[in-house]
């Protein structure tokens, strides 16, 4: 059975940080690329980063030089490092393998 775990969300304020993990399982980690996805109340969901199997990466616009995304392959794991947080990237943040299988969500809330 494929699991998406998301953790590490949380409020924060404006200029600081969080990184959010999501531990897969049922599936061998290392052959499928990855991303992070959010959605805000009342849009649609975005992606926010992408991982390939080799460590390649691509960002959305609005988080470049902000977020990071990384795996660990011996931990089956993503993350998500995210800095200089902003009241707009206030979602819930999903992690998935390539749109198909999705965790739970974990809520990031940026204010004030």
């Amino acid at each position: 059975q494929i699991q998406l775990v998301e953790s590490g969300g949380g409020l924060v304020q404006p200029g600081g940080s969080l990184r959010l993990s999501c531990a897969a399982s049922g599936f061998t980690f290392s052959m499928y690329s990855m991303s992070w996805y959010r959605q805000a109340p009342g849009k649609e969901r975005e992606l926010v980063a992408h991982i390939t199997i080799t460590g390649n990466t691509n960002y959305a616009d609005s988080v470049k030089g902000r977020f990071t995304i990384s795996r660990d392959n011996s931990k089956n794991t993503i993350y998500l490092q995210m800095n200089s947080l902003k009241p707009e990237d206030t979602a819930v943040y999903y992690c998935t393998r390539r749109q198909t299988y999705w965790g739970q969500g974990t809520q990031v809330t940026v204010s004030s």
